[in-house]
């Protein structure tokens, strides 16, 4: 089978809807990390104090080729804030899986 590994980069009050959501579709497998950053909109300004990295969180879920689609609708839907968006709601990144293994059983994975 094809996977695609996608790496989901959300806000962190979003992250727990995100979650589950992609749980309730049958997607559970998730592993997450925090992680400092910035994007296009390059930190944020309040008052005279300048954040040039916002905290962020980063989840990773490895998906067949058939249900990449879903998944990305699913966490788009959930990590979007307000009717329209609001820049740094979050990146969504695809990258092919060439392999994987399952280390209890020390096999490749088909």
């Amino acid at each position: 089978t094809k996977m695609k590994m996608i790496f989901a980069i959300v806000r962190p009050k979003n992250v727990y809807e995100v979650n589950n959501a992609l749980a309730e579709a049958g997607f559970a497998a998730s592993s997450k990390w925090t992680v400092t950053g910035r994007g296009r909109q390059q930190g944020i300004q309040v008052g005279e104090v300048v954040y040039e990295e916002m905290t962020k969180n980063l989840l990773m879920i490895a998906a067949d080729d058939e249900d990449k689609n879903e998944i990305i609708d699913i966490i788009m839907d959930a990590a979007q804030t307000g009717e329209t968006g609001n820049s740094g709601d979050g990146k969504i990144f695809v990258l092919p899986i060439e392999e994987s293994y399952t280390i209890s059983s020390q096999s490749k994975d088909d």
